[in-house]
């Protein structure tokens, strides 16, 4: 396990590159070149870390405990601001001990993104991770608007040699879900995963059918240990943000699957979705391959980042 954690952190090294180029390489001219701390300095890191997609509102509370703290330490030398950063924003991001409880109880996870962010693939990674531990997994294929969507879900059902529950296409994706609780009981599942429509945020009928599935769930499963993970496509940045925003409007938001990392410079909104929404990054994505999906860990993103080595 340690090997493949090692591993990812490789691939989340090399997968960040773009946004360091974009964002690190930045920071550090602004570390090394400025002589003296004063608000122009503040005001140039400022402005690198908006333009990284870290977020007005996120950027100004890294940049006010920065400024704190080289108060508290009594730091004159610009450079030695850029471990106060790393550790400013690990902060930001460091995920809560309970973040994975599902993996321990009698879970359902309703799994919702709009179409092209990598949910249905997401699924299938999550599940046979799980299967490795030796939990039982039953994948629903709860979009329904789409047969490639059930035929890619089945897909990864076979992949990770987990079960699923499946109707034809157009079929109602509430009908789905009502079987595959009624399935997760009687087969005595660890953990439901259940996939929904590709749904724009935008849509107002297909929020309305996500609704009506939690209510389903609410009905028919109350003693599980609920989750509702958004899929979210870093390479969108800013927008992937206002999307997860929707969705937590409809939806009691656990947990964010941040993909396609490695695809763009602005990963720097995995810190802003952290921090703005208070809802946990739970999945990053750096590749096509299944250990490519790995849990987030906050000090080894941040340390990928800036290219530390150290854990």
């Amino acid at each position: 396990m340690e090997k493949e954690k090692k591993g990812f952190f490789s691939k989340l090294v090399d997968g960040l590159t773009k946004t360091r180029d974009n964002f690190v390489s930045g920071l550090d001219s602004v570390f090394y070149s400025f002589l003296k701390i004063d608000n122009d300095f503040y005001e140039e890191i400022e402005e690198i870390l908006i333009m990284a997609d870290v977020g007005i509102n996120t950027t100004f509370a890294i940049v006010e405990e920065l400024k704190t703290k080289v108060k508290e330490n009594k730091i004159k030398d610009p450079k030695e601001c850029r471990e106060l950063l790393i550790e400013t924003m690990k902060e930001k991001m460091q995920n809560k001990s309970d973040t994975y409880d599902f993996e321990e109880k009698k879970s359902i996870i309703l799994v919702i993104g709009v179409n092209g962010v990598g949910k249905t693939t997401s699924i299938g990674k999550i599940a046979g991770q799980l299967k490795e531990k030796n939990k039982k997994v039953l994948l629903a294929a709860g979009d329904t608007f789409r047969a490639a969507a059930i035929e890619q879900l089945t897909e990864w059902a076979n992949r990770a040699n987990v079960d699923i529950i499946a109707q034809k296409e157009g079929s109602d994706p509430a009908a789905v879900i009502y079987d595959a609780i009624v399935a997760a009981k009687s087969r005595n599942v660890d953990v439901l995963i259940c996939d929904t429509a590709g749904r724009l945020h935008n849509k107002k009928n297909l929020m309305e059918e996500l609704k009506k599935i939690n209510r389903i769930i609410d009905r028919e499963y109350p003693e599980a240990h609920r989750e509702t993970f958004v899929v979210l496509d870093g390479t969108t940045g800013q927008n992937a943000l206002s999307q997860a925003k929707e969705f937590a409007k409809v939806s009691d938001l656990t947990g964010i699957i941040l993909t396609k990392l490695d695809g763009t410079a602005k990963g720097g909104v995995a810190i802003a979705i952290q921090s703005e929404l208070n809802i946990p990054v739970k999945y990053i994505g750096v590749g096509e391959q299944i250990d490519d999906l790995q849990k987030f860990d906050a000090n080894d993103f941040i340390n990928a980042l800036f290219n530390k080595k150290e854990g």
